[in-house]
């Protein structure tokens, strides 16, 4: 199978005064945005005829960005799919890799450095849009993880398609092959937005706060599959318990996908979902998981159903994985059903 390669631009040729300013402009004021976080892939194919993403091009570009992973007990590989199908010109982002290598848990967040560094290894710029999507398989799984991640390390330009699979049903152009060599470029170290994490040790005061009189009554959305809050499956990852904290509202992040398409549901469906479950949009809201991958797809469909304050929404980073591993028993942190 033949190595798809991007040109590299190696010199740098002297601009005159007008282009200069058009090349100043188009890096400092913000453009061809999209009207909502969620992309349709017809307006993804719109933008990308606009907007190809060309490496010699000075001008902000429209990336598309392949996050394809599964859980550790899946064959399937993330890097795999993407050498099988894929939308032109996209670069992959790999979700094993980009972590805090440093942490027992899976899939913490990376320190800004290690992000910033992968962000130069893939070619993207400050000023790119980069619009982040999952396997035609999943329809929706990891790809919010990716976008929430670059969201946290301040990325002014990110969406998340909805979804690879109706881009590959409508017709819309795809490729296969090796991975492309790219043109690393300068990504400068970016500052944390804490604002939209939650440590274990907050998760653990919410969790003892819980039926306490005068507690703040945060709430906890799980979105793990049901079997596995209830403790009735066992968690993919050999040894760990199942089970859910004290509390916290069982909503599998499938519930907030089309059943055949999977695509995030309608705006008005997803209100309707949050509300026939008992979330309260009037306060504040942490979305768990089993890593901190999925629960960002139930943090995805809050922000398309307008559902709560951002301000007040936090995904738990470590998640399940975390939390059987370092809760005491004595606590009784890990609730199941009868």
């Amino acid at each position: 199978m033949a190595t798809l390669m991007i040109f590299h631009s190696t010199t740098r040729a002297f601009l005159p005064r007008q282009s200069f300013q058009k090349f100043r402009t188009a890096v400092m004021e913000p453009h061809r945005n999209f009207s909502s976080y969620l992309v349709t892939p017809k307006e993804l194919a719109a933008a990308l005829k606009k907007s190809p993403p060309s490496p010699i091009s000075p001008e902000p570009r429209i990336i598309p960005l392949c996050a394809s992973w599964f859980l550790p007990n899946d064959e399937r590989k993330g890097i795999e799919i993407f050498r099988d199908k894929r939308i032109p010109k996209a670069r992959f982002f790999d979700l094993d890799k980009v972590i805090d290598k440093r942490s027992p848990y899976p899939h913490m967040l990376p320190s800004a450095k290690t992000f910033a560094e992968a962000m130069s290894s893939l070619g993207i710029r400050k000023e790119d849009t980069v619009v982040v999507y999952d396997s035609k398989e999943a329809g929706i799984f990891s790809a919010p993880r990716v976008g929430w991640t670059l969201r946290v390390f301040g990325h002014p330009r990110v969406h998340v398609l909805n979804n690879f699979r109706l881009w590959v049903d409508e017709g819309f152009p795809t490729e296969s092959g090796e991975l492309y060599s790219v043109e690393c470029n300068p990504y400068p170290i970016p500052k944390m937005d804490e604002s939209k994490v939650i440590s274990f040790e907050q998760v653990r005061e919410v969790a003892l706060d819980h039926n306490k009189e005068g507690a703040e009554g945060v709430q906890i959305i799980d979105a793990r599959p049901n079997g596995r809050f209830t403790g009735k499956d066992p968690e993919p990852r050999e040894g760990l318990s199942s089970g859910h904290m004290p509390g916290s509202i069982s909503i599998p992040f499938s519930a907030v996908l089309d059943p055949e398409t999977r695509a995030f549901l309608p705006k008005e469906q997803l209100k309707k979902l949050f509300e026939e479950n008992g979330v309260d949009s009037s306060r504040p809201i942490i979305a768990t998981c089993g890593t901190g991958v999925t629960a960002v797809v139930i943090e995805t469909a809050l922000e398309e159903a307008g559902y709560g304050s951002p301000q007040a929404r936090r995904v738990y980073d470590g998640s399940w994985t975390e939390w059987a591993q370092r809760v005491n028993p004595s606590d009784s942190l890990i609730r199941k059903d009868e």
